[in-house]
């Protein structure tokens, strides 16, 4: 099996960004490609009072989301520059959606390593993109 369509799923915490190092590390060693992909959750429109729509509110997380890929981008320095993916849906679901279209051969993904009560409570998008990828999935845990 070889790896050389590297999907890396980003957002704006320390083990995503951990996590896409291994990505980049992995695409360097088998001179691959890179995509990177971010998720909007649509939830987020349906937020508190901001004064702002559910439409205002996911077009302002796109626009932050395709500015925090872009970001990984620059800093990915591979030999061809990585694609990115910033899709508005669950996010695990997207992550899944993008790696069938792309085709990725694996998903480079963090995981907080949050278990018990608190996974059942907030749900793991590494777990659901784990049960419905259609290829090898890489979990990046935090450094201890």
């Amino acid at each position: 099996m070889t790896f050389r369509r590297i999907l890396i799923a980003v957002d704006e915490s320390a083990v995503a960004a951990h996590a896409a190092d291994a990505g980049l590390e992995l695409a360097r060693a088998v001179d691959g490609e890179v995509a990177f992909v971010h998720a909007i959750d649509p939830a987020l429109g349906r937020a508190p009072d901001t004064g702002f729509s559910a439409a205002q509110l996911v077009a302002m997380a796109e626009r932050e989301g395709k500015e925090l890929v872009a970001q990984f981008r620059q800093r990915a320095s591979l030999r061809s520059p990585p694609l990115a993916f910033v899709p508005v849906g669950r996010p695990g679901a997207e992550i899944v959606k993008v790696a069938e279209d792309w085709p990725a051969d694996v998903i480079v993904i963090g995981s907080h390593g949050r278990g018990g009560a608190t996974r059942l409570l907030v749900g793991s998008v590494a777990e659901s993109v784990m049960r419905h990828a259609p290829c090898p999935v890489l979990v990046v845990r935090t450094r201890a």
